[in-house]
């Protein structure tokens, strides 16, 4: 998956708070701040995203988008677009 962000943060999914159509993903980080996303239902059920899950956080501007890791040491590489 390419993506021209370049702030990234690896992380565990330790919560995800569910509404009608989205839901909240929370992810702590080894840094300062832990992190959450917020997105649909269907984007949620897609990514297979679960609580425990590795995922890297990727921040651009105002939008965080979750990518699930397949392994625990898995580490996206940058994209330049």
């Amino acid at each position: 998956m390419k993506y021209g962000a370049r702030n990234k943060i690896t992380g565990k999914v330790t919560a995800i708070k569910k509404g009608t159509l989205m839901c909240q993903v929370s992810v702590k980080t080894g840094q300062p701040v832990d992190l959450s996303s917020v997105m649909t239902l269907d984007s949620l059920e897609e990514l297979g995203i679960k609580p425990g899950d590795q995922v890297t956080v990727v921040v651009k501007a105002v939008n965080v988008l979750l990518i699930r890791n397949s392994g625990i040491n898995d580490q996206a590489p940058f994209h330049k677009v």
